[in-house]
């Protein structure tokens, strides 16, 4: 898809590593903080501009300290859960069939009628062949 490697956090993906680059899957909130720090969010299409999806590249700082990288990776996967929670819920539940409505009495066992068919060699025999 992106010729990159996913993160997860059990079934939950929530980072993506391009190009020797983390990216962390961001929302309306926590895409405040990249942004104040002018990171980029990934594109992996660089020739379609729209095509952008809701990671943001994480600041190098952020990587080299452990505590900080560990606070908005536990963010990232928030927003990971949250987003696949909206998506569930969005989703539209299939409709119960109707049930039908049951005759008064026993019920009628259904029969199979089909009509015999008489093979050609019962209408050989009672009709003679003509010549």
């Amino acid at each position: 898809m992106f010729s990159g490697v996913g993160l997860y956090s059990g079934e939950l993906f929530f980072a993506l590593i391009h190009d020797d680059t983390l990216y962390f899957k961001t929302d309306a909130i926590s895409s405040a903080d990249y942004v104040a720090r002018n990171m980029p969010r990934f594109m992996p299409f660089p020739h379609r501009p729209k095509a952008i999806l809701a990671y943001h590249q994480v600041p190098a700082d952020v990587i080299e300290d452990a505590e900080t990288l560990n606070a908005w990776a536990r963010k990232a996967v928030a927003v990971a859960l949250a987003a696949q929670a909206a998506k569930a819920a969005s989703k539209p539940k299939p409709k119960p069939k109707p049930k039908r409505a049951q005759k008064q009495g026993a019920p009628k066992k259904k029969t199979k009628t089909t009509p015999k068919k008489k093979s050609p060699l019962r209408r050989a025999k009672r009709r003679p062949k003509r010549r």
